[in-house]
Parts: C-alpha cells; sequence; structure tokens
C-alpha cells in the first residue's frame, strides 16, 4: 500500500516524550521554554504511521484480550534470521540472539559484565549521550577516541589514536555506533576490520551498536561488523525494530552473540526478560512484511534531509550541514555565525520554539553543532526551519559577504 508521510498526526495526549513530556524536558534542563506551540525535534522516535502489517498485528493481538506473560515462539527467531540473511546476508543462528527490552538497559548490561570499575571504555565522540553515561555512570573511564571532521563534514576514525587506546591495559571495551549516531557515518568494510582486528589483537571486547543499521541512504550499504570481522569471538551486537519501524515503546532489542561463553554470562547477568505479547507480534509482522513500508520511508526521508540541505544552503548558508550516509538525524555547525553556544540555543530553543539537541551533549567536539530528528511530516518540518531562518537572518553579514 502506499503510505502518506505528509499527514500531520496529533501526538499530543497520547503519552508522548517529546510531544507530552513538558515536565520532564525541562527538568531535563534541554529549554525553559515548552508550550502548545512547541515543534519538538530532539527525540529519535518519527512522527510517522507504522506500517499497516503491524497495525494488524497488534489489533489481533488485543482482539485476543488477555495479556499475560509471553514466551518467544519459533516465528519469532526466524523473522529475526530472515531478515538479517536477505538485507545484510548475515545468517545468524537462533541460539545467539538475546532479547533486552531495550539498547541502553542492555548497554548497561554489558558494560556491568564485561568490565570492572576503573576500566576504560573506547567510545568515539561526539557521541550518542547514553554511551557517555552508560561508561561513567557504572564507574568506569571514557576512552574517547574522538572522530576526526574535515571541512566538508566528514568524519573518518583516527586509527593511530584508537591503537594506542586499545593497548592502554585498562582498556576492557570498545563501544561502536555504526552508524553513526549523531555524525551520519556508516563505516565501511575496510574501517570494520581494522577496528575489529585492533581489537582483536589487544583483547578488546566490542559493543557494537548497530540499531540504526535499515535506516540508510538510497545509495549507501551498511555492513554488520559481524559480517566484517574476520572473528566474532569478541563481539556482541545490538539490533532493535525500534528505530527502523518506530516502535520504541514496544522495547525490542536483540543481542546477537556468536561466542556462546560471552552470550552465557551476558544472558546471567542480564536475567529473565519475558516479552510483551505486542513485542512478539510487531517484531513477527515487521521482518516479515515491513519492507514495502520500509522502501517508502527511506525515500520520504531522503527527500526531506535533501529539502534540509538546500534549505540551508539557501536561507542560512553559514550553517554546515552534511546528508549522511545512514540515521535520521542531521549534524548542523552553527559555528559559522560566530555567536556562542547559548546564543544559539537561545534563537531555537526561545526564540523559534523549535526543541532540537544541544551539540555539547555529544562531547565538547559537538559545542557549535546543533543535532535534528528529521522523521515527522515534511510540512513540520519546513515549518521548524522557517522559523529558525527567521530568528537568524538579522546578523549581519560579514564582510566577505557583503
Amino acid at each position: 500500500m502506499k503510505y502518506n508521510f505528509d499527514e500531520v498526526i496529533n501526538r499530543r495526549n497520547t503519552y508522548s516524550l517529546k510531544w507530552d513530556g513538558e515536565e520532564l524536558i525541562k527538568e531535563t534542563g534541554f529549554t525553559e521554554r515548552y508550550d502548545e506551540e512547541t515543534i519538538p525535534l530532539f527525540t529519535a522516535d518519527m512522527d510517522l504511521p507504522v506500517p499497516q502489517p503491524l497495525i494488524d498485528a497488534l489489533h489481533k493481538t488485543v482482539d485476543h484480550r488477555i495479556f499475560g506473560y509471553s514466551v518467544f515462539p519459533k516465528e519469532y527467531y526466524e523473522a529475526i534470521q530472515h531478515w538479517f540473511k536477505k538485507r545484510h546476508n548475515w545468517e545468524i543462528k537462533k541460539e545467539e540472539i538475546v532479547y533486552s527490552p531495550g539498547t541502553v538497559h542492555a548497554l548497561n548490561i554489558a558494560v556491568r559484565t564485561f568490565t570492572e570499575p576503573g576500566d576504560g571504555v573506547i567510545i568515539q565522540r561526539p557521541v550518542y549521550p547514553p554511551f557517555t553515561a552508560a561508561v561513567e555512570g557504572n564507574g568506569r573511564q571514557v576512552m574517547n577516541n574522538a572522530l576526526k571532521c574535515d571541512n566538508d563534514g566528514y568524519y573518518t576514525i583516527d586509527f593511530d589514536d584508537f591503537e594506542e587506546k586499545a593497548k592502554d591495559e585498562k582498556t576492557k571495551m570498545f563501544i561502536l555506533c555504526n552508524p553513526h549516531n549523531p555524525v551520519g557515518r556508516i563505516f565501511n568494510k575496510e574501517e570494520l576490520q581494522r577496528l575489529s582486528d585492533i581489537c582483536a589483537k589487544h583483547n578488546v571486547l566490542i559493543v557494537a551498536d548497530e540499531i540504526h543499521g535499515d535506516l540508510i541512504r538510497r545509495d549507501q550499504t551498511f555492513i554488520p561488523l559481524a559480517k566484517a570481522a574476520r572473528n566474532t569471538d569478541n563481539i556482541i551486537t545490538f539490533t532493535a525494530i525500534n528505530k527502523t519501524f518506530n516502535v520504541a515503546g514496544l522495547h525490542c532489542t536483540n543481542v546477537i552473540i556468536s561466542n556462546p561463553e560471552l552470550r552465557k554470562t551476558y544472558a546471567a547477568t542480564l536475567g529473565l526478560q519475558l516479552p510483551s505479547p505486542f513485542t512478539i507480534a510487531a517484531l513477527i509482522a515487521v521482518y516479515n512484511e515491513g519492507e514495502d513500508w520500509l522502501a517508502q520511508l527511506k525515500e520520504y526521508i531522503d527527500g526531506t534531509m535533501e529539502w534540509v540541505e538546500t534549505f540551508l544552503a539557501e536561507r542560512m548558508p553559514k550553517v554546515k550541514v552534511r546528508i549522511p550516509e545512514g540515521t535520521y538525524v542531521m549534524w548542523m555547525d552553527f559555528s559559522g555565525y560566530g555567536l556562542s553556544p547559548e546564543e544559539v540555543h537561545d534563537r531555537i530553543y526561545h526564540r523559534a520554539n523549535v526543541l532540537l539537541e544541544d551539540g555539547h551533549l555529544f562531547g565538547e567536539e559537538g559545542l557549535h553543532y546543533q543535532r535534528i530528528c528529521i522523521p515527522s511530516p515534511r510540512p513540520i518540518i519546513k515549518e521548524a526551519f522557517e522559523r529558525i531562518a527567521r530568528e537568524f537572518a538579522d546578523l549581519p553579514l560579514s564582510k566577505k559577504e557583503q
């Protein structure tokens, strides 16, 4: 069926974090202004309708009228195996799959299971803030292998620095984000092999967050680390339907661990996790019948990102932005305005009343950046950027621009 992603669906009064979470959002310090006119584009969930087969599956579950403790049927595992084999040529065995109610939870379990207080954990900033929280919040030490950014906003890995940190005797783990949130890189086979080789050489465990792996641009290819690596004995991979199919509220992350000893240890720390019947029905539906919807979604997001790139070039040329290879976030550099991060924040969050995510939350490398989550109906995105552009239009031109 054809999906209308331009349809604006009112999410207020539906328990939505981004649309109903005024109190929590203010408490966390994101903004001082949040009201009925706020456009929130900070959270990585979509304001777009989910696939019809998913809706049908959930209706069927509701119609049964009983929602007791549930177990995973064979169809659940078969759907995961079929999806990754067909789309990524990755063969996953049933016994390698460990269910977790969420990716951040799964990450914290991994850190607590395989490292000790004081151990070093490599992350690559600017990066998703819960990576830092999982390390520091559990009493471990961040080993920051900062990504390198060129003048065009393209990020690469500093491999010399990475190996220096990997061979440090206190380093026990590397948390990979691929596709990378927020910079949007999809690391290629050569990069992934080099990372995994270094980690294997220095006995560093890799935790690969790949939950954005199906959200890539039309001209890109995503390769799971477990497919690129020469050996997977030291690799733990997080996959999920949450981002791909906009079901974060159904709590469904699958942790793939080929090493049986690692898997046994991890599962023991995780403990018994019983799924919701809605989670089971959702995964089976989207992995078996969601490809048509996903193809349409990716085309829509690609079109929105192209619109954003054109709009900024014409109306806010001082903002540097690059269409990401993967994810549905865009990473915008406002340093060209010569304003402090606080002044940029004030113009966007308070005056324009658009809620993004300040780049400093991703590490000091993001100090002058803003992250925006794009998967909303295009009319909402256009209104948000029109508001933002108006708040920067009064700035004087530099001598070079005059």
